[in-house]
């Protein structure tokens, strides 16, 4: 999948929680789908079985109710893409990213293969679609995460190249998957921020810490003899780059991924470096952009959806330019691009009780003209209009009806813009006014009743979203209707 990522340390957020959040794409020329649920241990399996890899894998007795974004049409699998436990450790995965030849040829993908003649099915490796299914319902923590990920990515491998971010209300990690069956992973900074396109990032590993005392890195136990065997440590001053050992070169990343990566810096670090003209220190095409940065001031939801819904506003590159250049929009793949399917950003939230600790921000379809809404996780259950998603198109719930807005507004992208901001604002202020009030009623409330209590919460917070999402598609839809071919000034009236 086509994504976009964005990991926000504790220090570095606005009221001290951990975010990570992700755009997840569908590939060019696909839409995919997507709702809202909550499984519960009932509705787990205790043998996993692969759609796509063929691979059957036996799962532990005991899991967790954890929230998911599964697909609609059946397929391709589950594909829950993003969630939260009931203990309060978020999981999005993944972030399709890239290697190299060399590592591919060390490692190989593990890939499926049918039955021919007298050879056998070979089933594959473990992917994007069945992640979250098989890690998320088991860890106590973010650190959790990444050693049942990397064992299960060491036993029976991948068929492509993933990243994936683990949450607590302490920690946030980020594992990369090299090769078929080995993997690094990194701590986030608590006063850091984290940009990931569709490439490896890690930059700096320290190989001694993830072979020894693991407290910011991982690896499996093998990988400094499986560094050396294959000759992928390519420095020369002992200093040992990830992503110059593991990943990606390619004139293709200066047009697709590194410069969103450039964009997001840019926005949170605009005094830190140069980042426009002739003396720039990164430029769209560099290949050093940090993987890692200390923002300029505290990061907020409203940012991270803000930086996920772009496409290179106030620079040549924005496609929806009107002056400047014509031959340099849309130069550039797009963060906020029209196939994206929905994001997703967990937010743990460490001054609160378990109960009221999460929240999952939900927005589908195309960031640009959409909007994001906050649901408690600790429920039996989401509510209707997000839930009820089919493949047929309705404006009974929000993923098509978003999907209807999205596509009518950007026809009329200058006419339609000030009823998006808007839509946005209407949201945002219903859903921060809503959480606050929620939080305060949690902590007065008996421990029997906050489940009740977030329910009730979630529900109202669908009823207004649902409100405005109408309001706003009317108003789309009459800016679009103006402007017909067919249109005629005189009238009978």
């Amino acid at each position: 999948m086509a994504c976009t990522t964005i990991l926000v340390g504790k220090n570095a957020s606005y009221d001290g929680s951990t975010l990570i959040a992700r755009n997840d794409d569908s590939g060019s020329g696909h839409y995919t789908p997507k709702k809202v649920t909550v499984v519960t241990p009932d509705l787990q399996p205790r043998e996993y079985h692969s759609v796509i890899s063929h691979v059957c894998i036996p799962l532990p007795e005991d899991s967790m109710t954890y929230t998911a974004v599964p697909n609609v049409l059946e397929g391709e699998g589950i594909w829950a893409a993003c969630g939260v436990n009931e203990k309060n450790v978020g999981m999005t995965a993944t972030e399709t990213i890239t290697s190299n030849v060399r590592v591919l040829g060390a490692d190989p993908l593990v890939v499926y293969k049918k039955a021919e003649g007298d050879e056998p099915e070979q089933a594959g490796g473990i992917g994007e679609e069945d992640l979250v299914v098989l890690v998320l319902p088991y860890i106590s923590s973010a650190r959790e995460g990444v050693k049942r990920l990397g064992s299960l990515l060491e036993e029976y491998g991948t068929y492509e190249m993933n990243g994936i971010a683990f949450s607590d209300s302490q920690e946030i990690w980020w594992l990369e998957t090299i090769g078929g069956h080995h993997w690094i992973a990194k701590r986030v900074p608590d006063d850091s921020y984290v940009v990931m396109p569709n490439q490896q990032g890690i930059d700096d590993f320290d190989l001694e810490d993830a072979l020894g005392a693991q407290k910011d890195h991982m690896c499996p136990a093998d990988m400094r003899e499986f560094i050396d065997s294959n000759y992928l440590d390519l420095s020369l001053d002992g200093h040992f780059s990830a992503r110059a050992a593991f990943g990606s070169h390619d004139d293709s990343d200066h047009v697709y991924n590194t410069p969103r990566a450039w964009y997001m810096l840019r926005y949170f670090n605009p005094h830190t470096a140069r980042w426009d003209g002739p003396d720039a220190d990164y430029r769209p095409d560099s290949n050093d952009l940090p993987w890692q940065m200390v923002p300029e001031r505290k990061i907020t939801p409203e940012d991270v959806k803000y930086i996920l819904s772009s496409h290179f506003q106030g620079t040549p590159y924005d496609p929806y330019q009107t002056c400047g250049d014509p031959s340099m929009r849309g130069a550039f793949r797009a963060i906020g691009v029209n196939r994206t399917d929905f994001m997703g950003m967990v937010q743990i939230r460490p001054y609160l009780p378990g109960g009221c600790r999460s929240l999952v921000w939900i927005a589908f379809a195309s960031n640009v003209f959409n909007v994001m809404v906050p649901l408690y996780t600790n429920v039996p259950a989401m509510p209707e209009y997000l839930t009820n998603t089919t493949g047929q198109v309705s404006t009974e719930n929000f993923y098509w009806a978003s999907r209807l807005i999205g596509a009518l507004a950007d026809a009329s992208y200058k006419q339609c813009l000030i009823h998006i901001e808007r839509y946005e604002q209407a949201v945002g202020a219903m859903a921060h006014r809503l959480v606050g009030q929620t939080d305060r009623d949690a902590l007065q409330a008996p421990d029997g009743q906050v489940r009740s209590l977030l329910t009730q919460a979630n529900d109202q917070m669908a009823d207004c979203l649902k409100d405005e999402t109408g309001k706003a598609l009317a108003n789309v839809l009459y800016e679009r209707s103006n402007l017909m071919k067919n249109a005629y000034a005189r009238s009978d009236a």
